[in-house]
C-alpha cells in the first residue's frame, strides 16, 4: 500500500518479494539478525508488531488466543510430537545493546495446528539472561486454517510497553498468501541433523545511549587476555568459556558469542546463541 507521500512501503516490498520467493534472499543479508547491524552507526529497525485477533472473546473459542499466567520455562517439548526446533537469539534496544530481563513470552499451535484453549500446552515465558539473549525449545508448529506457519511472542522490557509480534519460517508456501505474514518477521533457520535451528533478534523501543561500550555477542578473533582453552580443543562440559573461545565439536570448529560454563545439553551445534561455527 503506497505511504501518504505516495512513497512504496518497504513492508510492501518485503511481502511482495516473499510472494516471488525471493525471502531466502533476505536470510543471509541481516533482515532478521539484528546482532549483524551492530558498530555500522545506525539505529536498527525496530521489530514490528503483528497482531491476528488474539484477544479471546466469548463468541469466538477457537483461535491463537494469548493466556496470561503461562508457566516460566524454557522447553516446551515435551507437550507434543512433532519436529524439534530451537529458537535462539537476542533482545536489543534502539542503539543495539543487549537488554537484560525481558520478558518474551511464547505461544504456538501444536504439531497438527491446533492451539490449547484450556491448558497450557506449548505456552510458557522466560527472560533473557544477562547478556541479553533468550533460547526456546519446542517443536514446528502445525499449520493453522488460514494461516502461515508461525510462533507467536509477547515480549515486554522492564518498565516499558509490550511488544506483541510473531515469528515465520522462510520458504512457507504460505507465506506469499498470508495477509498478515511479515518479512521482517522471518527467522534464520537451518536443518541440524533432525532438528530445526531457528534464530531471531529482537529491538525493542528501548532507549540506549549508543556512545556507551556496547556488548555484542559477535565473536572476537583475538579475545583480550587471550581464551580460556586453547583454540581448537575438545567441547568439554563444565569448562567455562569466553566469547571468542574457540573449540571442536563431532569434527567442526566453533566460536564462542557469549560467556558461559558449558553443560550437558547445550553442545555447540544445539546452542546457535552461545556457538558459531566456524
Amino acid at each position: 500500500m503506497p505511504t501518504p507521500d505516495g512513497m512504496i512501503s518497504r513492508k510492501t516490498v518485503l511481502k511482495a518479494a516473499a510472494a516471488l520467493g525471493a525471502a531466502p534472499l533476505l536470510i543471509g543479508s541481516g533482515a532478521a539478525l539484528a546482532r549483524e547491524q551492530a558498530g555500522n552507526g545506525r539505529a536498527p529497525g525496530l521489530t514490528p508488531e503483528c497482531h491476528d485477533g488474539d484477544d479471546p472473546t466469548v463468541e469466538q473459542i477457537e483461535g491463537p488466543y494469548f493466556k496470561p499466567d503461562s508457566p516460566l520455562r524454557t522447553s516446551m517439548v515435551g507437550d507434543g510430537p512433532g519436529t524439534r526446533l530451537t529458537v535462539s537469539g537476542y533482545v536489543f534496544g534502539r542503539a543495539c545493546r543487549p537488554v537484560p530481563g525481558v520478558l518474551l513470552d511464547f505461544w504456538q499451535a501444536d504439531d497438527s495446528g491446533a492451539y490449547d484453549n484450556a491448558g497450557y500446552t506449548f505456552r510458557g515465558h522466560q527472560f533473557t539472561d544477562a547478556g541479553g539473549a533468550f533460547r526456546l525449545d519446542t517443536v514446528v508448529p502445525g499449520l493453522y486454517p488460514g494461516r502461515t506457519r508461525h510462533l507467536h511472542v509477547k515480549l515486554q522490557a522492564p518498565g516499558r510497553p509490550v511488544l506483541t509480534t510473531q515469528l515465520y519460517f522462510p520458504g512457507e508456501p504460505r507465506n506469499g498468501t498470508d495477509g498478515i505474514f511479515d518479512a521482517r518477521l522471518l527467522m534464520t533457520v537451518r536443518q541440524n541433523g533432525p532438528v530445526r535451528e531457528a534464530s531471531y533478534d529482537f529491538v525493542l523501543d528501548v532507549p540506549q545511549n549508543p556512545g556507551t561500550p556496547t556488548p555484542t555477542p559477535t565473536p572476537t578473533t583475538t579475545p583480550t587476555g587471550g581464551p580460556t582453552t586453547p583454540p581448537g580443543s575438545g567441547w568439554t562440559p563444565g569448562a567455562a568459556y569466553r566469547a571468542g573461545d574457540r573449540v571442536t565439536y563431532s569434527g567442526a570448529s566453533y566460536v564462542c558469542l557469549q560467556a558461559h560454563t558449558a553443560m550437558v545439553g547445550w553442545e555447540p551445534p544445539n546452542v546457535p546463541a552461545l556457538w558459531q561455527r566456524s
